[in-house]
């Protein structure tokens, strides 16, 4: 059985399922690679972005207080990691689309395909073997090219997910990882304060205790100056 034998057998409804099928696995296909090409390179530099990102957000932030440097972090963070998921899903509908509903474009167009042969076969009023099942093996052809579009969608689909678990566990990762080294870094600089903080308060607590010796001894040179001078003043 070759195609044009199954295309003098079609009609318009059927040719016209036929061409949705074919654009359907010629987008599924490019998108599904595309996907999956962009995905893999996404889950590559997804941390090393990340990472740039929070690095320059932190410089813009060394004159805020440790909760307001925080919560720009942990903003900046959720909002990378949606920008992440939305990238990586670019295209999934396509994919889930067709594999859906490709199947039941088939099952239309195998069952439009046996109703059409039959109606040609009560009209010429062959009812034989030979003339039914000519029309009606060709019909379910529409069967099997939905099933062949759907097939590849459902593995592109498939693989795409399963990298884009990938790209998120590893913005997840980094992430928690850059929010602890904002934390240890908030808590290196408030330890770092609190000792300037009190090296200054020793600092002014020594020049106050230096000067009070200083006063003292000048009193008692003072006070050992009058009982030396007391006596030759009364001589």
């Amino acid at each position: 059985m070759d195609f044009t034998t199954y295309w003098q057998y079609s009609d318009m409804v059927t040719r016209t399922l036929f061409f949705l099928l074919l654009a359907l696995s010629i987008v599924s296909w490019v998108t599904g690679i595309i996907r999956i090409l962009q995905s893999r390179k996404l889950a590559a530099s997804v941390a090393d972005d990340l990472s740039e990102q929070i690095h320059s957000k932190q410089a813009s932030l060394t004159d805020k207080e440790a909760a307001t440097r925080r919560l720009v972090i942990e903003q900046t963070l959720l909002k990378h990691i949606g920008r992440y998921r939305f990238a990586s899903e670019r295209g999934l509908a396509i994919l889930g689309t067709t594999a859906a509903i490709a199947p039941f474009i088939g099952l239309f167009g195998t069952v439009w395909g046996i109703f059409h042969a039959l109606h040609n076969i009560g009209v010429s009023g062959q009812a034989g073997l030979g003339q039914v099942a000519g029309p009606v093996g060709e019909a379910l052809i529409m069967t099997g090219l939905g099933i062949a579009v759907a097939i590849p969608a459902v593995v592109f689909y498939n693989l795409a997910v399963r990298i884009n678990r990938r790209v998120m566990y590893h913005a997840n990762d980094r992430a928690h990882d850059l929010l602890a080294q904002s934390t240890n870094l908030t808590g290196n600089q408030q330890l770092t304060a609190q000792q300037s903080t009190a090296s200054s308060t020793a600092r002014a607590t020594q020049e106050k205790f230096t000067k009070s010796m200083s006063s003292e001894q000048q009193a008692v040179q003072s006070s050992e100056a009058y009982r030396k001078s007391a006596p030759s003043q009364l001589s």
